[in-house]
């Protein structure tokens, strides 16, 4: 019988290396932040695998059909299974600051606030709009989308490629074995890569401690616990019930992930896992199409995570600088922010350039307000990026099952191990 041998399990490996770079980051903090070349080098080394990923997945997926409308099913149906559950997660997170109010008895004075420590975010909203969003997804070259990596721009090249071949007939059927085994070679690649990810986890987890402090973390404890203690309830009460309703465990899948989570955890960063999360969602049984079109297109439409942190964050600075917001003001917020979430995983510190855009278009709470939230921020990215993979993952199984595209079979050997 083979030997269960925990210390080469890559799970317990990552948990050991978020252990010692808190206790780096706390003790010799100087020396940890030297430590985040690590983790930037990890990082970069997945998302370089990504856009490739991505394409030969689609590519291969669509090519594979025998319906060519059965991608804009696919397509509609994922739109408005985003929009609902990102509805859910905005309005939860309204419920709970609400409730527990965050910044009550802070009573800052938004005179004291040093709005030069956000210059950089807010120089950037008035760029950020819809209209852009929506033409940023066009590349400029097919090259360009790759090079810049952002996955919509990929997404629509794999899809219209994808469509090409299919278009194609027989003649063009070789393409598609082609990428079928060029995304093999790829995902051996990233499980290389894993490897060094207890690294990666170490020297992020190192530099967020070292860089920020876990002294932050007590004097804004009642926000960090308000977010993480929404994204427990969103994910156990709104995802529970869904992943019920289409008939699978939400904790075997969880369990299932536990080492994508850890990861996760340890870089702040959903998109660490992207290339194992199409893999192993596909060895769960979700078919190949469903898979390469929800999961990438879920990075950017389907944010429960950064949803609920949006809400709560807003909330909390207008407790905090002592401004009242009517129900009728904070459903407009609500309103708003289903447009400008879906911008916040295209650019970097998307979370506070849409909190900056919302801010501005309101009128009603001051942007310097998000100043409160620097030195916190990167801790609350940690419940952000577990609660969006978990959202794509389940929303990816959900439309599977919805497509009659999941094998019960393959999932019950994957969930067994």
């Amino acid at each position: 019988m083979k030997k269960f041998k925990l210390h080469k399990q890559l799970y317990f490996q990552v948990v050991v290396s978020i252990f010692i770079g808190i206790l780096l980051g706390h003790f010799y903090p100087q020396l940890a932040i030297k430590m985040k070349p690590l983790g930037d080098g990890f990082i970069k080394l997945i998302r370089m695998m990504i856009a490739p990923i991505i394409f030969t997945t689609v590519v291969t997926g669509i090519a594979s059909m025998k319906d060519i409308k059965e991608e804009g099913r696919i397509g509609i149906k994922a739109l408005i299974y985003f929009e609902v559950v990102t509805t859910f997660a905005l309005l939860i997170g309204l419920v709970v600051a609400n409730v527990y109010h965050p910044g009550a008895g802070l009573n800052i004075d938004i005179h004291s606030l040093n709005s030069k420590s956000i210059a950089n975010y807010t120089t950037q909203t008035a760029t950020f709009d819809t209209v852009d969003f929506l033409l940023n997804i066009i590349p400029d070259t097919l090259v360009n989308a790759f090079a810049k990596g952002d996955i919509l721009p990929v997404l629509l090249i794999s899809i219209l490629f994808g469509f090409g071949i299919l278009h194609g007939g027989e003649k063009l059927k070789y393409f598609a074995a082609l990428f079928d085994q060029l995304s093999t070679v790829l995902f051996s690649i990233v499980g290389f890569i894993m490897k060094i990810a207890p690294i990666g986890a170490f020297g992020a987890m190192a530099y967020t401690v070292g860089a920020y402090g876990i002294h932050t973390l007590v004097a804004l404890s009642r926000l960090l616990a308000d977010v993480y203690i929404t994204s427990l309830l969103f994910i156990f009460i709104v995802l529970g019930s869904i992943a019920r309703i289409s008939k699978f465990s939400l904790w075997s899948f969880l369990k299932y992930i536990k080492e994508e989570l850890l990861i996760v955890l340890g870089t702040s960063s959903s998109e660490a896992v992207l290339p194992r999360m199409i893999s192993k969602l596909e060895k769960l049984g979700c078919g190949k199409t469903v898979v390469g079109l929800v999961l990438p297109a879920g990075y950017t439409f389907n944010l429960d995570g950064t949803s609920i942190y949006l809400t709560i964050a807003t909330l909390f600075i207008a407790q905090a600088l002592n401004i009242d917001l009517s129900l009728g003001q904070q459903l407009t917020i609500i309103a708003v922010l289903l447009l400008t979430s879906k911008g916040a995983a295209a650019v970097t510190g998307g979370g506070f350039i849409v909190l900056a855009a919302t801010l501005s278009s309101m009128h009603t709470i001051p942007v310097e307000g998000l100043v409160l939230l620097l030195g916190v921020d990167r801790f609350m990215a940690e419940a952000r990026s577990l609660t969006n993979l978990i959202g794509n993952g389940v929303a990816t199984i959900v439309i599977a099952k919805w497509e009659g595209d999941f094998d019960s079979n393959a999932a019950k050997k994957a969930l067994e191990g």
